[in-house]
């Protein structure tokens, strides 16, 4: 890769549950020299209030307080309360850097801003949730083209699965998924199921 290219690996856990497994999982050194190995210059880590203290511990173990481990940029925040967009389309390359990655929980509403920027995705279920409906549409649209998925046990492999996606994925939306001539969207199919009335 030509120098000061950036190549950016984003991970999410979403805002409503933690989930520190994926977090330490994308800190274990076999995910790291996956990223590295793919060419990776940034992981950046969207890991809620738990998941930096698995930040912190991961930097004292490694003995770094420093951001570059391995030759990767390691840094990290709690949440931004104007939504993850614009660490998406940065891993897209959307700043003059080459396309990276999403790892994802399988949360509906971070997986529909990924395929809506079209950036290539990771979708990691979190066991730890009651009736694990993200199991399920991890593996649907997997089976469909859309995600990766991935298994906290072997991240690692995920990330050479993504750069397979890169090339063969799925556009968002499906091409059959029809038009809404209201042009009301998501809103209006609402207002009409709640039935309010305009």
């Amino acid at each position: 890769m030509p120098a000061g290219i950036e190549k950016l690996c984003f991970v999410t856990i979403g805002a409503t549950a933690s989930f520190d497994a994926l977090i330490a999982a994308a800190l274990s050194l076999p995910f790291l020299e996956a990223l590295k190995a793919a060419g990776y210059t940034e992981l950046l880590l969207q890991h809620g209030v738990e998941g930096g203290k698995v930040l912190q511990a991961f930097k004292s173990a490694t003995s770094s307080s420093k951001e570059n481990i391995l030759g990767l940029r390691i840094s990290g925040f709690d949440f931004n309360k104007k939504g993850l967009v614009a660490e998406m389309k940065a891993a897209k390359g959307q700043d003059g850097g080459l396309e990276g990655v999403v790892i994802s929980h399988a949360g509906s509403g971070s997986i529909l801003d990924a395929l809506r920027i079209a950036v290539p995705l990771i979708v990691v279920p979190n066991p730890a949730l009651l009736d694990n409906h993200q199991e399920e549409l991890a593996e649907e649209l997997a089976a469909q083209g859309y995600v990766v998925h991935g298994k906290l046990n072997d991240l690692a492999a995920a990330v050479w699965e993504s750069e397979i996606l890169r090339q063969t994925q799925n556009s968002w939306p499906p091409p059959n998924s029809g038009h809404d001539p209201t042009g009301r969207g998501l809103p209006g199919i609402m207002d009409d199921e709640m039935g309010f009335v305009d």
